[in-house]
């Protein structure tokens, strides 16, 4: 909660600059004011909002809640306060529920595609800088798995990195003496022989990178016959068109950045009654 409040409170500050010009000369007594959803999608950013009410000192009641199904014309939520602190925090307040819920709304056009399948679908760390947290909050109320909130939680071996070993047996086994030991190393692959030398090398996870349904087929059967205690993780062309498609080759996760980087805000707005 500590970094929600340093969130929402910096967030403030950058809208308000050195003061709203409209704060000193505002009527005066508490006015109540509606936020109405102008589209359809799921709800999020609800515990933002809260928090910004709480540090703006106005009355904030949730009508519909993080998870929820919105249709357009739903009330949101309502409100009460100084003319002045509401108007003030009306665009950090819709634009922090709008970001979130746009978010939350992709990910559950994910999710909807792969519900009744043995799949977890992941986000990953293609976020706006600062706003991890926020975004991953976002998509987590969506039905997405948080999936690597930073470089600290799974040591991942990308293409990038492998150009780097020469060993990547030696390579993990030196790894492992310096990671957690409850720590997972994952190996991102193109091509099956790839496959083939990180499992034997030791991997916990395989990240299958942009390869065909094909050809993930056929990783998939090679790890159940031999390491079957591997993780699949199939990315790259993940898209909703896509997803069911890749989720019915037999990985354990699918991953897709679309999930928060190709999300479109949802439109709610603020009305005074």
């Amino acid at each position: 909660m500590i970094n929600i409040k340093k969130f929402v409170k910096n967030a403030i500050i950058e809208d308000n600059g050195r003061g709203d010009l409209f704060f000193d000369i505002a009527p005066k007594g508490k006015f109540t004011a509606k936020v109405i959803s102008k589209d359809d999608g799921i709800l999020a950013g609800e515990i933002y909002a809260k928090a910004l009410a709480k540090t703006e000192k106005f009355e904030c009641k949730f009508l519909k809640h993080d998870g929820e199904v919105l249709k357009k014309g739903d009330v949101i939520a309502k409100l009460e306060g100084k003319a002045s602190i509401l108007l003030s925090s009306e665009r950090t307040f819709l634009n922090m529920l709008q970001h979130a819920s746009g978010i939350a709304t992709m990910a559950n056009r994910f999710a909807s595609q792969i519900e009744d399948l043995n799949v977890a679908l992941l986000d990953t760390r293609k976020t706006r800088p600062q706003l991890r947290d926020f975004e991953k909050y976002a998509s987590r109320i969506g039905g997405a798995i948080n999936h690597r909130l930073g470089l600290d939680d799974c040591l991942m071996l990308k293409d990038t990195h492998l150009r780097t070993i020469n060993d990547l047996k030696s390579f993990i086994k030196n790894a492992r003496k310096r990671i957690s030991w409850v720590t997972k190393i994952e190996i991102e692959c193109e091509t099956f022989e790839q496959v083939r030398e990180a499992m034997e090398a030791g991997a916990d996870i395989i990240m299958c990178d942009n390869m065909t349904t094909e050809q993930i087929k056929d990783v998939v059967s090679f790890r159940d016959k031999e390491h079957p205690h591997v993780l699949l993780e199939a990315s790259g062309n993940i898209s909703l068109s896509t997803v069911r498609e890749y989720a019915l080759t037999g990985v354990d996760a699918l991953s897709s950045g679309s999930i928060i980087h190709q999300a479109t805000w949802l439109d709610f707005s603020m009305k005074f009654d």
